[in-house]
């Protein structure tokens, strides 16, 4: 039995079922970090949106392994589903997935409230909200969402949330809610202080000064900011990495001096940041930067680089308070920051207590520190909680979206 496993009164093991927004495969962030660890101690699910097929096809599931075993599950659609059948059938899929792979005695991890509609039929033994960021302030969200968020607080054994500021607006919505902020895997990025890492073929030609920004390249972006400090500093070269989403990249600014290198993977980002001179947040104010805690923060200061932000509240709280990082709301102000930072890899005094803080945090700690509040929870609720029906039994309630999805293909891919 997995080290996670408390499972129901009868001690079976407890498998562990995500729902996420995200795809595994595109930017290396907060569920891999979490859910590859867990996937050490027990079987994870993650189970992503589903793809629709341009051209009739049957429903049916594939699943891709990943990191530590974690088991990628994306439904397949036919086009034409309305939403509520969508739903139904994904639902459906679901059901005999459950039943083929044996999951009876599992946990629900949530990232979407959005994945309510295909999983209320489902008995877990405990439910998780892992609200990593207010995605109803996000550019396209879906209008149920709110709703749909509400209902799950009322589902929820524990709320976790993705930053401080978040924390402030769901504990009210939440009685067991708890802050777990971005955290850092400081071996991985303390790889960019290597003086043997080679620097990548399409940066190397790039002059210095480099001031760099990876993320997805999206509506938090603040573009015309970075115009700005191009315009302004045409001696600095600007280097962004990461995909172009939700917005035209038309409308990116095509200064000289700013360079689009596209999405980079996880493995790489270290050898990026190394030759950088000052790594930057280049936040835009709006609604959907109100509650974020950038994963890249921490990265960026495990890497040694300088780091420049706007004024993002949960990275004014701690590292521009601690004077780890310089806060700056305008273009000249924070061309200003970037002059300074230009100075700052070789301060003595910044090293240190940049270490010292980098010490007290690490994606293990936030993880044990989840993994210990779900063995609470469900040691509270194991002489309480009754060992839920086989899967294979909720069949019965979706007989018409059973009857869509009657002999799902199972299909096993590595790729």
């Amino acid at each position: 039995m997995s080290s996670f496993a408390l499972g129901d009164a009868a001690g079976q093991p407890t498998d562990l079922v995500c729902f996420a927004h995200l795809h595994w495969d595109f930017v290396w962030q907060r569920p891999q970090h979490l859910l590859s660890r867990f996937a050490q101690v027990g079987r994870v699910f993650y189970v992503e949106e589903p793809f629709v097929h341009p051209n009739g096809i049957a429903p049916h599931i594939e699943v891709k392994e990943r990191q530590n075993g974690v088991l990628v599950v994306v439904p397949h659609l036919p086009p034409h589903l309305n939403f509520a059948t969508s739903e139904l059938v994904q639902e459906a899929l679901l059901t005999h997935f459950f039943a083929e792979q044996n999951i009876i005695h599992y946990a629900f991890w949530y990232y979407t409230p959005m994945a309510l509609g295909k999983t209320r039929s489902f008995r877990p033994l405990l439910t998780v909200y892992d609200c990593m960021d207010e995605l109803a302030n996000f550019k396209f969200a879906p209008p149920e969402l709110k709703p749909r968020e509400q209902e799950l607080f009322g589902k929820a054994d524990l709320v976790f949330t993705g930053g401080h500021t978040l924390y402030e607006a769901k504990r009210q919505q939440h009685a067991d809610a708890h802050p777990f902020p971005s955290s850092i895997d400081k071996a991985h990025f303390g790889q960019a202080r290597d003086p043997q890492l080679a620097e990548p073929a399409d940066q190397a030609g790039i002059p210095h000064p480099r001031i760099g920004f990876f993320g997805v390249v999206d509506e938090r972006l603040d573009i015309a900011l970075l115009g700005q400090l191009a315009t302004n500093h045409p001696q600095w070269q600007f280097v962004i990495i990461g995909p172009v989403v939700k917005i035209d990249a038309a409308d990116l600014p095509q200064n000289a001096n700013i360079h689009y290198l596209g999405g980079k993977d996880y493995q790489e980002l270290p050898a990026y940041l190394k030759g950088w001179d000052v790594a930057t947040l280049l936040f835009a104010d709006n609604e959907s930067t109100k509650f974020i805690s950038p994963t890249k923060t921490p990265e960026y200061l495990a890497a040694g680089n300088p780091v420049v932000s706007t004024p993002i509240r949960d990275v004014v709280r701690p590292y521009g308070d601690l004077n780890l990082v310089q806060i700056a709301a305008t273009a000249p102000d924070f061309g200003a920051a970037i002059a300074r930072a230009l100075t700052q890899r070789e301060d003595a005094d910044w090293q240190r207590r940049r270490d010292a803080y980098l010490a007290t945090i690490s994606w293990d700690d936030t993880w044990n520190q989840m993994r210990t509040l779900m063995h609470e929870r469900l040691a509270a609720k194991a002489t309480k909680t009754t060992i839920p029906l086989p899967v294979a039994a909720l069949s019965a309630t979706l007989p018409a979206a059973a009857a869509l999805a009657r002999q799902p293909v199972l299909a096993e891919a590595n790729g």
